[in-house]
């Protein structure tokens, strides 16, 4: 027995200083500086106590619809070409880019086009025909609802990257239920909103795209539209930019640019920045994927001498020559700023996001908010637990050691998990560590009271002891266990703070099963053991 109760307080002692490991670490020192700063390097603090930025970014999904109905348009102009059938795919209205139509149909062959078009596109677009022998395809419901929520994981996906980067420790990025296709993006400790939402938001499309017209731009849209006759081709469209082929005059010129990319910013593989070369620019290396080092291969090789520019947005970067054939590596370069190219190689690193994203809620909380809160949230915590401890001792006498010591080694594991699992400590997390203590205070109570009840019946210390734990056990087991799944829905379906609440809430309670049952047990058996015969049991 005795050598029993000795590997258990082992046991104690073991989790105890394991634990104590996780909150500070090895410190630098034994003042209450170094101890508060290495408590400060394992404890994360929240959005709401270290202060940070707060976006919730709306996903325009339509872009991504775009995108996959020009790749759809220069397939459907591929196949018509391979069956030797006439008909000029175009998309007739901006508000619904999910419709295609295909007209300039030979009247004979009206229904050799639609057969042909749903045996290769049926999958994916419901097509009909019409009296005047055109063709329209129309993305299926299904399709275009899979197409807008993979849009929407995928940005989540490239928007973590690229916060990872940022070395942003412990961010919340996840959809945001409130509204469609939405995004909450929380960085704790992230002061510097703009260069964050111009990472996550500016640089989402790079592309590189066939220069149709003038190379040097034009002055206007209108003098660009002249110059065609004053009708945009259907394939083409006009973008605008502040550079003349690599050099920047800070004048906006207008391009006219292909409509479908040569490649994008998916093709896009690694990315590293350069530094100044002899012409005082900047830039960055690039590699392709396999399959867009083929394309811009293919491309290049029979473009020798054309030109071609390189988009970010809806903007020309600068406009380049194709000086030979380019596989799967290449340079961008350019009047880039330190930080732009920087910034532009972590997002070519991390890839582009599928569509552009518009903030419609972004704000910094400020660090004197978080302090106040740390403050407020510690002095309700401790004077809550002082208060418990105190009435412990006064109401179970000698067993209310037994309960204090209890609820402080809570604590203990509680941060300890925080500091060893990088956990972040919210506002609500506090909220959460009091309403472990309760639950453990409500624990202890229930056991004490079972004891209390045993030793009115006449029974001995030991034998009341080991019957007292014997009946709270269910009760307390049941209670600790529904609470546990409450919280663990929680924090599976919240977000941030809700999350910060499930966490200590959780982990509290099977702490707290630790500590009221187990430690609580071991305390009083090693008090029973040194108990004389027909000693009274302090409670």
């Amino acid at each position: 027995m005795k050598k029993n109760l000795n590997g258990k307080i082992a046991t104690i002692i073991g989790v105890l200083v394991i634990c104590l490991y996780g909150i500070i670490g090895i410190p630098h020192g034994v003042t209450g500086a170094a101890l508060l700063d290495a408590l400060t390097q394992r404890i994360h603090l929240g959005l709401d106590l270290r202060g940070g930025a707060h976006l919730i970014l709306q996903v325009v999904v339509k872009d991504a619809v775009n995108a996959e109905t020009d790749n759809t348009v220069a397939r459907i102009q591929q196949e018509l070409q391979t069956s030797k059938l006439q008909g000029q795919p175009i998309k007739p209205d901006p508000a619904n880019p999910q419709i295609i139509k295909v007209t300039g149909i030979d009247a004979g062959k009206a229904s050799d086009v639609r057969n042909d078009l749903a045996d290769r596109f049926g999958t994916e677009y419901d097509i009909t025909g019409s009296a005047d022998n055109s063709v329209t395809l129309t993305m299926k419901p299904s399709q275009l609802t899979e197409l807008q929520s993979k849009t929407v994981d995928q940005a989540i996906d490239t928007i973590r990257d690229r916060v990872d980067q940022l070395g942003v420790s412990e961010p919340v990025i996840a959809h945001y239920g409130l509204g469609d296709n939405q995004i909450l993006v929380e960085l704790p400790g992230v002061s510097d909103l703009n260069r964050v939402r111009d990472i996550i938001q500016s640089t989402s499309r790079l592309e590189v795209h066939e220069v149709a017209g003038n190379s040097a731009g034009y002055a206007s849209e209108q003098e660009a539209l002249t110059s065609l006759g004053g009708t945009l081709p259907p394939d083409e469209e006009l973008l605008h930019g502040d550079s003349q082929g690599l050099v920047s005059d800070g004048q906006d010129h207008v391009f006219l640019v292909k409509r479908v990319s040569i490649v994008g910013g998916r093709d896009f593989r690694d990315a590293s920045a350069i530094g100044v070369n002899d012409a005082g620019r900047q830039g960055v290396n690039f590699v392709l994927t396999n399959a867009g080092g083929e394309r811009f291969y293919d491309y290049t090789s029979s473009h020798v001498g054309s030109y071609m520019a390189i988009t970010m947005g809806d903007r020309v970067k600068n406009v380049a020559v194709i000086k030979g054939a380019i596989r799967d590596q290449g340079q961008i370069e350019g009047q880039f700023s330190k930080q732009q190219i920087d910034d532009l190689s972590l997002t070519l690193r991390t890839g582009a996001l599928p569509a552009s994203i518009v903030p419609i809620e972004e704000r910094t909380v400020g660090a004197s908010l978080g302090a106040d809160s740390i403050r407020q949230g510690v002095i309700a915590a401790v004077t809550g637990m002082l208060a418990v401890m105190v009435f412990m001792l006064i109401y179970y006498r000698g067993s209310g050691i037994n309960a204090d010591l209890a609820l402080f080694l809570n604590l203990v594991i509680l941060l300890g998990f925080m500091g060893f699992s990088h956990a972040t400590l919210t506002l609500p997390g506090i909220a959460g560590v009091i309403l472990t203590i309760g639950m453990g205070v409500d624990s202890n109570v229930l056991i004490f009271e079972r004891i209390r009840e045993e030793m009115r019946t006449g029974k001995g210390p030991a034998q009341s002891v080991d019957q007292g734990f014997a009946h709270a056990w269910t009760a307390i087991f049941d209670t600790h266990v529904t609470t546990i799944v409450s919280a663990a829905i929680l924090f599976m379906f919240g977000t941030g703070p809700v999350k910060g609440f499930a966490t200590t809430l959780v982990v509290g309670l099977i702490a707290n099963l630790f500590t009221a049952v187990f430690v609580s047990r071991v305390i009083f058996d090693s008090h029973v053991n040194h108990k004389l015969a027909g000693q009274k049991l302090s409670i």
